[in-house]
Order: structure tokens, then sequence, then C-alpha cells
């Protein structure tokens, strides 16, 4: 098959599209009036939360609407011919040759029965009839633009034999096989960690200059699409309501949608007790519930009654900007730099008494060498080494690390799920290290809980949401009959800002942030001392992020909880965080007050997270560092320190000191420190990787 011939218009020009899903009952309308063009070798961010229609817009460029979906307005057209006027062997030809998706989830991409290498030639073999040997080498090319190590040992492999990034590079080196004019990525990187996500965002950024390609980068992660992207078009329930390039969008935004979501996005400056996040009123309206006029009014801080629910309001353009336009009839009349009302400023609880310490913690498991069959000789995961620290009343202490670097076992040992296998800890005066849940009394277990990172997981789907809540309180004993036992429920789902009438809802009819905010109540539900949240807003959208993000703190502050909080996205852990705890590999390499771990000197892991994390934010300055390579397995660590094999500083330890010996833990002052071997006039001299230009 070959390439349609050299054409110099938009590769997509998405027109007034409009598609609905059809039911039994009614039409669904999910995408209105919407409208965007991407130019040769631009790429163009989508953003929007949940449920906005993003993807519905992808799958509608790809034909691949499903039996319910269909477009019943507008037209896309590539490089000017009209894809709803395709037959399906023209479409079979453009998809995947012309145009490629990658997905959220690689493994959904991967034939999991099929090696890497076949999987890739079949590309090339199937769209444009070229031998097995050419597609082999064209398969080894790509998968050594991906950066992958050792590309003809992942040819030989199964997807199950790779982490995560290195499938993800995989998908998009399969996308990639044919030079595609376009590629859409539907939110490629959520499910990776930050530092895969840098070096994935910074692929797919070189890889497009390379190729020439055009991009339709689908986010909620404005960060990542003001590191991607040249344009952005921002989607609210079904409609574009602002269009531009990301300078005009991000420095003078015209739509009261994309002010408010810029405020319920913790920017470095932030501060939680002084200028807390604003999370956006109200929910999203379901598609058959959509408002007249404006589908942002009923929460906006701009609506007027009579003239914003009037009629449909049309996209509108902004005098003197380059192609930026705004679905709002207010957008000349509001004042966009006027101060936010803060909410008002809150007191933080002091710091109480050490309610929680951990000395020397270690957690080893044994895993058969083979582990398919079991036999031969054990092998053991280190997956935490000696972990020491304290947390006190009323406050929040951070974990943050990359996957597999042992947080969750850490939070296993502290629950009882597990026991440790060397050290001690203290909750109060008990030591409770060496007693599993299940002989755990009910004081202790209420004492320690925890908030999961998918709110779908721990709700009982055939349970009401009120039942959940007082399953808890019996199994706590609390309250002395079932009367008190529901009035206290009610008064919980008050504390986490649910309507009563909610107690009567099943899971399935709550939005994720509702779903997460019952899974809080029923974590406070004995009035714990210490919760163990993690990764608890990563699966909601920024705005409900900000929303449970003030939640936590609202009852931490009344209830003077210790807040363990478990996560890798730091703009979050800066805003929330009192000290920060960093981990790899099963080590804590850094760990200080939150000031002290986010301003040099830092652990030269530190320093590279800072680095990967995405900021919304144009005046920021961000020191470019991409760690090579990924984590090692805790199976099989490296030798001295765990971080030796993807560290810039190392050749500025004299005599290999990195590869032989672990470093001791080094106190740089007030509480600060670092698991480093480098010198101290060597950390003196590191520089902030993130400034602030307008300083």
């Amino acid at each position: 098959m070959s390439k349609t011939p050299d054409y110099d218009g938009p590769i997509l020009e998405i027109d007034r599209l409009s598609i609905s899903f059809f039911t039994r009952l009614r039409e669904i309308p999910a995408v209105m009036d919407f409208s965007v063009t991407v130019q040769p070798g631009e790429a163009v961010g989508l953003v929007g939360e949940s449920g906005c229609g993003k993807s519905t817009v992808a799958l509608g460029v790809m034909q691949d609407l499903g039996k319910n979906g269909r477009i019943v307005g507008g037209s896309i057209k590539f490089k000017g011919q009209d894809l709803g006027e395709m037959s399906m062997e023209e479409l079979r030809d453009i998809r995947g040759n012309e145009i490629a998706m990658i997905y959220q989830e690689p493994m959904a991409s991967l034939n999991p029965a099929m090696r890497i290498g076949k999987q890739l030639m079949e590309v090339p073999m199937i769209h444009e009839g070229v031998s097995e040997a050419e597609a082999y080498k064209r398969a080894l090319e790509v998968v050594t633009d991906v950066k992958l190590p050792d590309p003809e040992r992942m040819l030989k492999s199964f997807p199950h034999q790779l982490s995560g990034g290195q499938q993800q590079r995989i998908v998009i080196a399969m996308a990639l096989m044919s030079k595609p004019s376009l590629l859409i990525l539907d939110e490629p990187t959520t499910a990776l960690d930050v530092t895969v996500e840098a070096a994935i965002v910074e692929l797919v950024r070189d890889l497009g200059r390379k190729y020439g390609t055009s991009m339709l980068f689908i986010s909620h992660n404005l960060g990542l699409v003001l590191e991607t992207c040249d344009r952005l078009c921002v989607m609210y329930s079904g409609e574009a309501v602002e269009r531009g390039s990301i300078a005009d969008v991000f420095d003078d935004m015209k739509h009261p949608y994309t002010q408010a979501l810029f405020r319920s996005i913790p920017l470095p400056g932030a501060d939680k007790n002084a200028r807390p996040l604003v999370a956006i009123p109200g929910n999203f309206p379901l598609p058959h519930e959509r408002p007249p006029g404006c589908n942002f009014g009923p929460r906006c801080d701009y609506f007027e009654a009579g003239r914003c629910d009037a009629t449909d309001i049309k996209m509108a353009p902004i005098d003197g900007n380059d192609r930026h336009e705004s679905r709002c009839l207010k957008f000349e009349e509001i004042d966009w730099n006027a101060p936010i009302t803060v909410a008002e400023a809150k007191e933080k609880a002091p710091v109480g008494d050490v309610v929680l310490k951990m000395e020397d913690l270690k957690k080893y498991y044994e895993v058969a060498a083979n582990a398919l069959f079991g036999g031969g000789e054990k092998k053991v995961v280190k997956a935490n080494e000696t972990l020491s620290f304290e947390a006190r009343e009323s406050e929040t202490l951070a974990i943050v690390g990359e996957s597999g670097c042992g947080k969750s076992t850490f939070a296993k040992v502290l629950m009882g799920l597990e026991t440790a296998t060397e050290g001690k800890i203290t909750l109060g005066n008990l030591p409770i290290q060496d007693t599993p849940i299940d002989k755990r009394d009910t004081k202790t277990i209420a004492d320690v809980q925890m908030v999961f990172q998918n709110p779908f997981d721990t709700l009982n789907p055939s349970m009401t949401v009120g039942r959940q809540i007082i399953r808890a309180l019996e199994i706590f004993d609390i309250g002395d009959n079932d009367e008190e036992r529901h009035d206290r429920m009610l008064k919980l789902l008050d504390l986490v800002k649910l309507p009563r009438a909610f107690a009567d809802r099943m899971p399935r009819q709550l939005s994720g942030g509702q779903k997460q905010r019952v899974g809080i109540a029923r974590a406070f539900a004995g009035d714990a001392r210490i919760v163990v949240a993690d990764e608890p807003v990563s699966a909601l959208d920024v705005s409900v992020q900000a929303a449970v993000t003030d939640l936590l703190m609202e009852i931490q502050r009344e209830n003077k909880t210790t807040l363990l909080f478990i996560s890798h996205d730091l703009s979050i852990v800066r805003y929330l965080s009192d000290r920060v705890m960093v981990m790899y590999l099963g080590h804590v390499v850094e760990l200080g007050t939150t000031d002290q771990v986010f301003s040099p000197p830092y652990h030269p892991y530190t320093e590279a997270l800072l680095s990967a994390v995405p900021i919304a934010d144009t005046s920021v300055e961000k020191k470019h560092i991409v760690l090579e390579g990924d984590i090692p397995s805790a199976m099989n660590p490296p030798s001295g320190c765990p971080f030796q094999t993807r560290c810039r500083w190392k050749d500025q330890v004299p005599n290999g000191l990195c590869d032989k010996e672990v470093p001791p833990v080094r106190q740089l002052g007030d509480g600060h420190q670092v698991k480093c071997h480098l010198a101290d006039d060597i950390l003196a001299r590191m520089e902030p990787v993130i400034k602030i230009a307008a300083e």
C-alpha cells in the first residue's frame, strides 16, 4: 500500500463534529460541535477531565465507535479526505499505516503469546508487503530508536518479560513502524512512573521531530501537554471550550473552566494553609443531563442567569492571539487577572508527639529461583532495607519513589498484612512489627487505616454505601447499638462532604471521586491515628484531586491524624507534606522537611525525580535530567549504592566507591539526611532543578 501523495494542507481537520451513542432508551450525545486542526509536524494537546469526550474524538478519527456509536454531524478529514466516506478497505489501509494510535494500557496492544520481534515485523509485512529480512531490519531500528537496551534480546522476548515502561516503548515502536503521518496518543503515560514518563515524553517529542509526525496528544495532565505540544484544545462535557497556542492558553486563558482547572493544580509556591487549592464546585454533568446554554454554567464563578443559559454558545475568536478561541459569552468582560478569592487560610494543627517509630526495618521475601516450577535454590528479594523514621501527630509524611522501590511493602508491614523480617515498629508504645493483622486488637486495627489508590477495588459492589461504613464501625466496636452506628455513619458522610442521601446508594451510582470519599470515610470510621494513603488521588481528575486532598487536610486538622502519603506525584507531595522520605530499591535515600528535600543539595535520585515532574507553568525553568534504564530488580540489586547504575554524579566519587559500598546515612543538619558518597563540597555546589523565572 503506498502512502497518500504529498499533501501540504492540514493533516487532520475535525470540523463541527458531533458523535452520539444510542441506547434502547435514548440518544446520548458524547461530543458536540467539536473542531480541531492539526497541521503537518504539529503536536496538539486535547485536555479535559474523564468523561469529557477526549477518547471518543480519538475513536471517531479511527472510525472505531462500536455498534452503538455514530457520527451524527460534521466531518473528520485526514489529508483532505473525508474518513466518513471511505470504504472499510480504504480505512484498513490508513489505520496503522498512516494513522497510528497508542493507548493508555500497553498490554492491551500486545499479544502475550507472541515474541516482540514478530509483532513488530507484522506491521510493515502486512501494510507494505516488505520481506521478512527487511521487516526485521526495520524492527531492530525502531527498537533502537525508542532507546531500549539490547535491542536483539528485546525482539526475542515476550511482552511479560518487559517492565511497563519497556512495554509502552514497544507499543510506540510498533506505532512508528510504518512512519505514520498522524500519531494519536491516548493518555500514554498514565500508568507509568514519573521518571519513565519523562523519558517516554522526551522520546515521543524527538521521534515526532525525526519522522515529521503530527500528533494528537490526549491527556488530563496540563504539565505534560506544556512539555509535548505546540497547541492545545480544552474540552468540557463534550465540547471544545478553548483553543489556542500553548502560550496563549496558559498565560492568557479566556474560559472560566480553563481558569478553574489551573486553580486546582498544585503549582510551585502553592501553600496548603495560606493558599489552599480551589476545587471546582459541583459535579460534571451526565451526558443526558446537560444544562441549557453553557455546559459549565452551573459550576462557573461568572454565571449570569438569563444570559449564560439562554442559547447555545459558539466558539468566538480572541483578538490579537494566534488562532485563539473561547466558548464563553463573557470572556471580554471578566477580569482574568483578579486575585483568587482565597478560601479562608487554615491554621495548621501543631505537630505533636511521635506516634509511629520505625527502627531498622527490613522486609525480605524468599522466592524460588525457578518461580514457575518451584524447587531449586531460593533467592531473596530485599523489599525494604533498614528503614528508620518517626512520624508525629498531625504530621503529613510523604513517601516517594518509583514503583518497585518498596513503598507499598512497607505499608503492608505497617498494616499487619505482612510481618517484618527484622527491626522494630512502635505505635504509641506498642511494638507491632511481628503482629499480623488477625492477631491485632481492635484498637490497633482502628488506629492504622489505609486509603487505596483505586476506589473501585475497595468497595463491595453489592452493598450500599451506608452499610459499608456501618460494617467498619461494627468491626471497630464503635457505638452501642445500630441507631448509634447509623448516626455515626451519617456524621462520617458529612465529614467527607457527601450528601446523607448517598447512604442508600450503591457504589456503581458514584463517580470515582465520590467512591474515594467513601473509602476515606471508612478509614476514619474508628478515629484512626495513622492513615496510610497509597496514591489516593492518582486515579482521579485534577479538579477532584484538589477536593480530595483538601478533604484529607481538613480531616487531619480536626482529628490530629498522622498522614503517611505514598505518591510519585511530587507536585501534590510538595503541596501537602511536612516531611518527605525518598525511597529507591528498598533504601531511604533522602529524608527531610519538604523545603529541605525540594531545594539543593539533593540526593542524585531526588534531583532526577524533581526534573521528571511535568509542571503546568510557563514561568518555571527546569533542569533537564533523564534517567537512563529501568529500576534494577530487588531480586538482583546492584553492588554498592543501589542508585549507582543510573547516577549522573557517579564519576565525582573516587576509587569506584559507589560500586563497592552502600553509602552511609549522612546528616546534613536540622534532621535532613541523605544516603550518598558525594563529598560535602560537591553537594554544596548543586543547583536548583526548578526555578521560577518571574522571581
